[in-house]
C-alpha cells in the first residue's frame, strides 16, 4: 500500500504553495475596499439562508430604483449583487475565502440585476417562515433520505402561480408542523437540482420519503386538498379498544416499550375527534400507540379504569391501569393534536445515559450515536430528537448521552471539548465521527446514516497519520465554514469506494490550531493526501466523483510531471509516430489550478492514443523563458514528428474543459478510418466481406465536426475487427439518400454474415467512441451465437 502515491521530481512543494496563496490573499485584501462578508453585513459563519436574507435587505434600502438621485447607485448595487453571487456559490465561495477576488477570475458573477419590485416580491420567499425549510443543492437529498416524510415544492422566483400558491402553503406548513417535514426549493437559485429531480412546471409539489419513488401531487391547491393528499402518506394507526383487546395490546406494546395515548369518549366532556387521533398516531409514528375507546359500549372497562367522563390519557410503559392514583399516567386537557403532541414528547424517557466505567465495552459491541453534554442536557430542549430512536432502529443504531462532567479525561481524549455529538462504529472509542452539522433532527438522521456505513475518523494529535505506513486523505476544516459541511458527506461517500486502500480522516482546526499550524494550512478546507513523505493537495470540487478521480489518478498518473530533462527525453526526441500535449503551468495562476482536474481527466480518455504531460514553470522559471512561454497556463501539443524542424500547436480555445480539449488534441491525430467514395462504399461495405461501420457526415454540420475526432478514436479501438469508413454527403448525395440517411451525423453498422448483408445497415444513435464499441461488439457476439446455433440445427 505504501508505494502507490509515489511522489514525482515535478510535484510542488506544498509549504511554497501555501505561503504563495498567503502572499496572494494578502495583496487582494489591499487592493479591495471591503470583502464581501463585510459588504453583507454577514460573518464567515452565515449559511446560505442567512445570506439570502442579509442581501435582500440590502437590496431593497441599496437598489438604484430607490435611489434615483445617487449617482453611485448603481456601482454600489453591483458590489453587493457580486458579493452574493459569489458566497451563495459553495465552490466559488471556497475560491472566495481562499484566494480572494483574485480566485475568482474566471467568474464575473453579479454583473446584472433584477427590478426593486423582484427583490421585494419575488426573491427568497419563504426565507422567513420557520415551518418550512429552504433546501439547496447540497442538502436536498440528505434530507429527502433522512427517514422523514417531506412535502416539498419546487417553484420559481418569476412564476405568478408560485407566488399565488406561498400564503396557503404558509398555513399548510403550520396546519402539519410535526407531522411532516415542508420543503421549499427555489429552482431560480437551483436548476440543476430542478433538471435532476424531473420539474418542468412551476410550482411542483411532490411527497418524499426514503425507500419510496417520489409522488407528485395534481390536486387543487387549498389547504384542505393538501392536508388530505399528505394524510394519505403519513404512517397512522388508531385502534378501537374493547374488552376483547384491551389487555392484550397494552402489554404487548409495553413489552416493546411503547405507551399508549388513548382517547375515552363518553357522554359528558370532550374526546378527541377521528381526525386528531389520525394526525397524533403520525406524529407519535413508532414512539406511543394511538387508540380510542367508546365507554358507552365498553362501560364496565372503562369504570374499571375509573375513566367516568370523556378524557385523554397518556400510559406510559409499566404505567398501572387499575389505580390512576398510584400510577405515572398523564392526563392531557388540549384537544389540541400540537399540544398533546408536545406534551407527550416532554414525557418520553431521554436517552440512556452511559456511565464512564462501562463506556469502552459499550461501544465496542454496537453501534452507538451518543450526545456528549457538560452537566445540563442541552437536547432536552428538542423533544423532536427523541424521534431518533425509532428513525434509526433499521440502521441498528443506539442512541445514548454522556456528560463529560462526570469523567472529563474521556472527553478530552475524544477530543469534545463542548456540547456535540458523534457516532460509534461498533469498535470501541477507535473509530468515531463528530457531527458538525445542523443540530435538527433530519440533518443528524442523514448523518448517522452516512456516518456507520463509511470509513471517515475524526482525528486529533494521538491518532494522526504523521508517520503512518498506510496513505490517508486528511481533511483540515473549520465547523463554521458552510463549504466544509458541504464537503463531509462527499468524503463518506468516497471513502466507502477506497475502503482498504485510503483511509479518510478529518481534523478539526478550531481544536487542533497548533497541528493545523504546523501543516501550513491557511484555508478551509484543506484537503491532504499524506502518503509516508509524499504530501498531495487536493483542489477539486466538492463532490464524491472528483476526489475519487483525484485518487485514482494518484495511484495511475495519467499526466507526466516533466522536467527539463525528461521533456527533452521524451518529448523533444520523442519517437516518431508519437503525440504529446503539454501544460506548461505556475501553482500560484489560479486559471492553471482549475485546469488541472480537467488536465487530469483528458489524460484519461487518451491513454494510448496521446501522452499528456505538465511542467511547473515555477520551478524551472528558465526552461519556460526558453521555450518562449509567456502565460500560463500554456497548452501546446506536439505531433507526430514530420520533416519539420521543431513544430508545436498552442491552444487558443475558450474552453479548457476536458471534452474540448480532448476533441481539438484527437484532431491532430492522422485519420483512421476510410474515406469511401460511391463505388467503394457499394464495393467494400455493401458488396465486400468485412464488418463496417459508417460516419455519414456533411463538412458544413458543426456537430460532425465535434463527432469526427471520436469516430477517429473508434476506428482505432475497433482496428482488425471492424472496418471505419466516413462517406460524405454533400459531395455524394445520392449514395447517402440511397442508404436512408436524413440527418447527419448518422452512424450505423453493417455486418457482415456468410454472405448475406444487411444494405440498409443498423442505426447507432451512441455519440460516444466507447458506448458505440461496446454496442458493435455485443452485435458481432450476438452474430456468433445465431451463426453457432444454425450451426448445430444443421
Amino acid at each position: 500500500m505504501g508505494i502507490w502515491l509515489n511522489k514525482d521530481d515535478g510535484d510542488r512543494d506544498m509549504k511554497g504553495v501555501i505561503v504563495c496563496f498567503l502572499l496572494v490573499y494578502v495583496a487582494v485584501l489591499v487592493a479591495t475596499d471591503q470583502d464581501f462578508y463585510s459588504l453583507l453585513g454577514v460573518s464567515k459563519t452565515s449559511s446560505s439562508r442567512e445570506i439570502r436574507q442579509a442581501f435582500k435587505k440590502l437590496a431593497l434600502k441599496l437598489h438604484p430604483d430607490k435611489n434615483p438621485n445617487n449617482a453611485n447607485a448603481h456601482s454600489d448595487f453591483l458590489k453587493i449583487n457580486r458579493a452574493y453571487e459569489v458566497l451563495k456559490d459553495e465552490d466559488l465561495r471556497k475560491k472566495y475565502d481562499k484566494y480572494g477576488e483574485k480566485g475568482l477570475a474566471d467568474n464575473q458573477e453579479g454583473g446584472q440585476y433584477e427590478s426593486w419590485n423582484y427583490y421585494r416580491y419575488d426573491f427568497g420567499i419563504y426565507d422567513d417562515d420557520p415551518e418550512i425549510i429552504t433546501l439547496d443543492r447540497r442538502e436536498f437529498d440528505a434530507a429527502v433520505n433522512s427517514g422523514e416524510l417531506w412535502f416539498v415544492n419546487f417553484y420559481s422566483p418569476g412564476c405568478s402561480h408560485c407566488h399565488d400558491l406561498a400564503p396557503t402553503w404558509r398555513d399548510f406548513a403550520k396546519e402539519v408542523d410535526g407531522l411532516l417535514r415542508i420543503g421549499a426549493v427555489n429552482c431560480g437559485d437551483d436548476r440543476m437540482l430542478c433538471r435532476m429531480k424531473g420539474v418542468s412546471s412551476y410550482p411542483s409539489l411532490f411527497i418524499f420519503r426514503s425507500g419510496m419513488a417520489a409522488v407528485k401531487y395534481h390536486g387543487d391547491r387549498s389547504k384542505e386538498s393538501l392536508v388530505s393528499f399528505a394524510m394519505q402518506h403519513v404512517r397512522s394507526t388508531v385502534t378501537e379498544l374493547w374488552t376483547g383487546n384491551f389487555v392484550n395490546s397494552i402489554q404487548t406494546a409495553f413489552a416493546a416499550g411503547i405507551g399508549w395515548l388513548i382517547t375515552f369518549c363518553s357522554k359528558g366532556g370532550d374526546c378527541l375527534t377521528s381526525q386528531t387521533r389520525l394526525r397524533l398516531s403520525g406524529m407519535l409514528d413508532g414512539l406511543v400507540n394511538v387508540g380510542w375507546m367508546d365507554c358507552a359500549i365498553q362501560e364496565n372497562l372503562c369504570k374499571s379504569l375509573d375513566i367516568t367522563t370523556s378524557t385523554t390519557a397518556y400510559f406510559p410503559p409499566g404505567a398501572t391501569l387499575s389505580n390512576k392514583e398510584k400510577s405515572n399516567i398523564l392526563f392531557l386537557n388540549s384537544l389540541d393534536a400540537k399540544e398533546i403532541y408536545l406534551e407527550i414528547m416532554h414525557n418520553l424517557p431521554d436517552f440512556e445515559l452511559l456511565s464512564a466505567n462501562t463506556l469502552e465495552d459499550r461501544l465496542a459491541h454496537h453501534r452507538w450515536l451518543i450526545f456528549f453534554h457538560f452537566g445540563k442536557n442541552e437536547n432536552s430542549n428538542d423533544p423532536e430528537l427523541k424521534k431518533l430512536k425509532t428513525l434509526l432502529k433499521n440502521e441498528h443504531i443506539q442512541i445514548g448521552r454522556f456528560d463529560c462532567s462526570s469523567a472529563p479525561d474521556i472527553c478530552s481524549n475524544l477530543y469534545v471539548f463542548q456540547p456535540c455529538l458523534a457516532v460509534f462504529k461498533g469498535q470501541g472509542t477507535k473509530e468515531y465521527e463528530i457531527h458538525h452539522g445542523k443540530k435538527i433532527l433530519y440533518d443528524i438522521l442523514a448523518f448517522a446514516k452516512e456516518s456507520v456505513n463509511s470509513h471517515v475518523t475524526t482525528l486529533g494529535p494521538q491518532n494522526f497519520p504523521a508517520n503512518d505506513k498506510e496513505p490517508w486523505l486528511v481533511d483540515f476544516f473549520a465547523p463554521w465554514c458552510p463549504p466544509c459541511q458541504a464537503l463531509l458527506p462527499e468524503l463518506r461517500k468516497a471513502s466507502k469506494h477506497l475502503y482498504g486502500q485510503l483511509k479518510f480522516g478529518t481534523l478539526d482546526c478550531t481544536v487542533h490550531e497548533g497541528l493545523c499550524n504546523m501543516h501550513n494550512i491557511q484555508a478551509y478546507p484543506t484537503t491532504v493526501v499524506f502518503n509516508q513523505s509524499n504530501v498531495h493537495e487536493y483542489e477539486g470540487h466538492h463532490s464524491a466523483e472528483q476526489i475519487l478521480e483525484f485518487i485514482e489518478d494518484l495511484m495511475n498518473p495519467s499526466v507526466i510531471s516533466l522536467t527539463p530533462t525528461t521533456f527533452n527525453e521524451l518529448v523533444t526526441q520523442r519517437k516518431h509516430d508519437e503525440v504529446w500535449m503539454v501544460d506548461f503551468y505556475s501553482p500560484w495562476c489560479h486559471p492553471c489550478q482549475v485546469l488541472m482536474p480537467e488536465w487530469k481527466r483528458m489524460a484519461r480518455t487518451l491513454t494510448g492514443l496521446i501522452n499528456v504531460g505538465s511542467i511547473d514553470c515555477q520551478q524551472y522559471h528558465s526552461f519556460c523563458a526558453q521555450e518562449n512561454v509567456r502565460r500560463y497556463p500554456e497548452i501546446r501539443l506536439f505531433p507526430q514528428k514530420s520533416n519539420k524542424a521543431y513544430q508545436y500547436h498552442s491552444y487558443n480555445g475558450w474552453n479548457r474543459d476536458a471534452y474540448s480539449l480532448r476533441i481539438w488534441g484527437l484532431g491532430f491525430l492522422p485519420q483512421a478510418s476510410i474515406d469511401l467514395t460511391p463505388q467503394t462504399f457499394n464495393e467494400k461495405v455493401l458488396q465486400g466481406k468485412n464488418h463496417w461501420v459508417v460516419d455519414f457526415y456533411a463538412p458544413w454540420c458543426g456537430p460532425c465536426q465535434n463527432f469526427a475526432p471520436e469516430f477517429e478514436l473508434l476506428a482505432r479501438m475497433i482496428k482488425g475487427k471492424v472496418k471505419a469508413g466516413k462517406v460524405d454527403c454533400q459531395a455524394h448525395a445520392q449514395t447517402c439518400q440511397k442508404a436512408g440517411i436524413r440527418a447527419y451525423p448518422t452512424v450505423k453498422f453493417y455486418p457482415y454474415e456468410r454472405a448475406k448483408r444487411n444494405t440498409w445497415g443498423e442505426q447507432i444513435d451512441a455519440r460516444d467512441a466507447k458506448e458505440i464499441a461496446t454496442l458493435i461488439y455485443e452485435k458481432l457476439e450476438n452474430l456468433q451465437n445465431h451463426g453457432k446455433r444454425n450451426k448445430d440445427e444443421l
